[in-house]
């Protein structure tokens, strides 16, 4: 199978395919940043890697003979977390078509932020015209999901990693792998990692003078570091309290460390070391669930 990857990160499709027991003829991927490249080169140096996914051209891309296309655009535009502002220029034109996207890019329009870029995954599936695809993306604001379903042609599938991890993380999957259903819970919960009991608090942003917030049995969501890394925190104190004061929570805590946030997205102990853990931080937040995305390439052998 010939598989081109868009976002790539550090190549957590490529785990996933191999987890899934699919075999990979060539793996393309196209990706930016310098250690996401460094960390998935590192596991899997016959990774042919392209570049920006703007710079691809559709000559090039036509020469490629894909069977799998899949990628997990930037969402921060149409995350309810975010922004929702979704794709638009930086003069607050919002981009609601390939037609309307590619005539502006023609036309040397700027666009804000990255969520643009869903635009170009939708390009490269039109131009590689592949017999698969997979797209994974946050749960969208209702004013974009009819935009994703359209633009891609069908509808997602919603599915929290919560069922194959001990993490919440609720996605989007659009797919037009046939009959792919939701994985059954495996019942991972937080203490799998962290030992008994643990407590997961204020996992970003530090501690603030505000009533800590405490997740029992899951984590929330891992998520890239930002504004020069904000370093995930756990508490391991064993006792549910209802109200924790700051110093309580601050004197009960510790950092949450690499190795134990790759468990949480289901990557293989210790694959992205080799780079500074705010490096590492920021991958693992920016990539796939793994075994999610195992779940559902799956189905490409049923």
């Amino acid at each position: 199978m010939n598989v081109l990857s868009l976002f790539d990160g550090l190549s957590g499709a490529r785990i996933a395919l191999e987890r899934a027991g699919i075999e990979v003829d060539n793996y393309y991927a196209s990706e930016i940043d310098k250690y996401a490249i460094q960390i998935a080169t590192k596991n899997y140096p016959d990774i042919v890697q392209l570049g920006d996914v703007t710079k691809l051209t559709d000559d090039f891309l036509k020469t490629l003979n894909i069977d799998l296309l899949i990628g997990g655009s930037p969402c921060q535009g149409f995350s309810m977390a975010g922004k929702r502002k979704g794709s638009v220029t930086k003069n607050g034109i919002e981009v609601i078509s390939l037609e309307q996207y590619l005539k502006l890019k023609d036309e040397g329009f700027e666009f804000d932020g990255q969520s643009y870029l869903f635009w170009e995954y939708v390009r490269v599936l039109n131009i590689v015209k592949p017999k698969y695809f997979l797209l994974e993306n946050v749960r969208v604001t209702k004013k974009w999901l009819p935009m994703f379903n359209e633009a891609l042609g069908v509808e997602p599938i919603f599915i929290n990693s919560s069922l194959l991890s001990a993490q919440n993380r609720p996605r989007f999957y659009w797919t037009n792998i046939p009959n792919v259903n939701l994985p059954e819970d495996k019942g991972i919960l937080l203490n799998t990692i962290f030992g008994e009991n643990p407590l997961v608090h204020n996992l970003y942003g530090g501690f603030k003078e505000t009533k800590p917030r405490v997740f029992l049995e899951k984590s929330p969501t891992i998520r890239a570091a930002s504004g020069g890394g904000a370093i995930p925190s756990v508490m391991l104190d064993g006792k549910f309290k209802e109200e924790m004061s700051l110093e309580y929570a601050k004197k009960n805590s510790r950092t949450i460390f690499p190795e134990e946030c790759e468990q949480l997205q289901t990557l293989p102990i210790g694959y992205t070391e080799g780079v500074s853990n705010i490096q590492r931080y920021r991958m693992i937040g920016n990539g796939f669930t793994i075994d999610v995305i195992a779940h559902i390439l799956s189905f490409l052998k049923k």
